[in-house]
């Protein structure tokens, strides 16, 4: 069975600070139409559970329409690492993650999603370089950033993207045991995005 870690879009949704606001409003109706109703969306490209593209914080980055889709499709792992203020390079060392394409961190940093949180964790410099030597393709956070929440030059954005790493943030893992899963996460396709809401799913592989 699947599960759904995305974000629920309503206008409720939290935004980071100075961004769109979401909303979504029947712009005609099926009394105005006569047939349908048509829903009118406006958001920005990081609303909810969504991946960066490089153009987002690099002009010459690639945007979304040029992202591998296979990137988002396939195996993932899931790790729990709670109460943390640094993602370090040795504990990711003892997790044995070898082979792990997609990786997936569960931090329980960001409990309410009405509101953007002052502080999360993050990887410090030498855990990018270790993923990045073991090949990992993708890493996805329940997070609305890589990089700290006051950061104006998002090192790690960078750093993940110089080392072939893409993002995946705003993942709903409540609950979700670590372990081997399916992943699928698909981003609009985007001619000039920058970012892209996804709708992720998850799946439990069999052993």
């Amino acid at each position: 069975m699947w599960i759904d870690v995305s974000q629920r879009l309503d206008n409720n949704i939290a935004v980071w600070p100075g961004d769109t606001p979401f909303s979504y409003e029947v712009d005609v109706s099926k009394e105005e139409s006569g047939s349908v109703n048509i829903g009118k969306l406006t958001l920005s490209t990081h609303t909810g559970t969504h991946i960066d593209a490089p153009f987002h914080f690099d002009n010459e980055g690639k945007k979304v329409i040029d992202l591998d889709i296979n990137l988002y499709i396939g195996s993932a792992v899931i790790v729990h690492l709670p109460n943390r203020q640094l993602i370090q390079k040795e504990e990711l060392e003892k997790l044995k993650l070898d082979n792990v394409t997609r990786l997936l961190i569960r931090t329980d940093a960001w409990q309410n999603r009405t509101v953007y949180p002052e502080e999360i964790p993050t990887l410090e410099s030498e855990a990018i370089d270790y993923l990045a030597s073991i090949g990992v393709l993708l890493i996805g956070f329940d997070l609305p950033s890589v990089d700290h929440m006051e950061s104006k030059t998002l090192p790690n954005h960078h750093r993940l993207a110089s080392s072939g790493i893409h993002i995946l943030e705003g993942l709903i893992l409540d609950d979700i045991p670590s372990g081997l899963y399916q992943l699928i996460a698909l981003p609009l396709p985007l001619v000039e995005g920058d970012g892209s809401p996804v709708r992720a799913l998850l799946k439990k592989e069999k052993k």
